[in-house]
This record gives C-alpha cells, structure tokens and sequence, in this order.
C-alpha cells in the first residue's frame, strides 16, 4: 500500500467516524470533519500531511 492511499483510508475513516459520533453522540463532533477537510486543503497547497508522515514512519512508501 502507498503513502497516498493510507492517507485517503485514514481521511475517509475519520470522516465516517465524524458523521457517526455527530448522529448519535454529540452534533459538536462535526468539528472534526471541519478539520480533516481543512487538513487535506492546507495538504494539497503546502505538500504537509501529518498522516502521511505517520504512515512513513510506519513503513509505507
């Protein structure tokens, strides 16, 4: 598996995550997929990706 690939397993995974805790824990979840949206935007203009850098050290290429 690549790099870019975990990346786009761990958005999407957090952003199910988001939707699930948002309907049946707390609507305040929805804060986090602000963030993971807001975090793949600033990705696609700085090329930093906490994730990815992750997912380096953990031995993806």
């Amino acid at each position: 598996m690549t790099v870019e690939n975990g990346v786009r397993i761990i958005a999407g995974s957090m952003l199910l995550l988001s939707l699930i805790l948002t309907h049946w824990v707390h609507p305040g979840f929805v804060w986090l997929s602000v963030f993971v949206g807001i975090n793949l935007i600033q990705s696609a203009f700085t090329g930093l990706c906490p994730a990815a850098s992750l997912l380096r050290r953990l031995g993806l290429k």
